[in-house]
């Protein structure tokens, strides 16, 4: 049985439900917007394409974040 999600909404909801995460916390939005771009993007080229996309992401670059970089990450005293 295979499910197809059209909308963002609906993709993005179907991958966080999962990890059963606070909606209302700041890194839940922030995760959601990067999610709906990403997911926007992607249907915006594929309908330029007027063709199927397919995106194999076993191949993609993995990305690394050093949070402590961008300030992210909270200090604690031990």
């Amino acid at each position: 049985m295979s499910t197809t999600f059209e909308r963002p909404r609906e993709i993005i909801g179907y991958c966080l439900a999962p990890l059963n995460l606070d909606g209302a916390s700041d890194s839940y939005k922030e995760t959601y917007r990067r999610l709906e771009h990403v997911v926007k993007t992607l249907q915006l080229a594929a309908g330029k394409a007027n063709a199927p996309v397919s995106v194999d992401f076993s191949q993609m670059r993995t990305l690394t974040i050093n949070e402590d970089a961008h300030g992210e990450h909270a200090e604690t005293d031990v």
